[in-house]
């Protein structure tokens, strides 16, 4: 029942994020709450430790997307290159670290947990930042989730990140055309 509401949170929480709404950020903090749980007593550290950095995140975001002042408030845009290449080195870091880490513990998957766990981590930093490229990188970490929950046994996890999967593809759709749209509403501003 437990893994049942964490699921139901989580999915509203990533369709909320699909359609760019603030409501992304309360459903995800009950979802990856009661996932730090879950994870914890499954043996699968890492995603313990990332669904507390969600918890995190999930407030960094809440803040940057919900505030007045024009300064701190995101808009959905997309990385620059130097913004590109800081997420790709970053994830490889958190990869080096964390596999480090769960090759000290007794985890049975440290390779995938941590290939899985540092996507995720720049995914969220992105998602908060509301750079298009979080999309990219959760759908390469659903593409990896879906067959690690299976095999750990998390059948409802894993049908979760297939959904996941699914509504991140449709993100990427719908952030794409939003900015698209966004950009051309501002060409037509500036020529007339």
């Amino acid at each position: 029942m437990l893994e049942f509401i964490a699921v139901l949170f989580g999915l509203l929480s990533v369709w909320y994020a699909k359609n760019n709404d603030i409501r992304v950020f309360p459903t995800g903090i009950i979802s990856v709450s009661i996932y730090i749980f879950i994870t914890y007593t499954a043996k699968l550290y890492a995603d313990t430790g990332i669904n507390i950095y969600y918890f995190i995140m999930s407030i960094y975001g809440w803040i940057l997307w919900g505030s007045k002042n024009k300064n701190i408030k995101k808009q959905i845009s997309r990385c620059n290159k130097n913004e590109l290449l800081f997420s790709i080195l970053l994830s490889i870091f958190f990869f080096l670290i964390i596999y480090y880490l769960l090759k000290l513990s007794d985890s049975d998957v440290p390779i995938v947990d941590s290939i899985t766990t540092s996507l995720s981590l720049v995914a969220m930093l992105l998602m908060a930042r509301r750079k298009i490229e979080n999309w990219i990188y959760w759908i390469i970490a659903d593409l990896i989730y879906i067959p690690l929950y299976f095999y750990k046994e998390l059948p409802l996890t894993s049908f979760q990140f297939l959904v996941f999967l699914i509504i991140a593809i449709s993100g990427l759709i719908s952030w794409t055309n939003k900015l698209n749209e966004k950009n051309i509403n501002h060409r037509t501003r500036i020529i007339w």
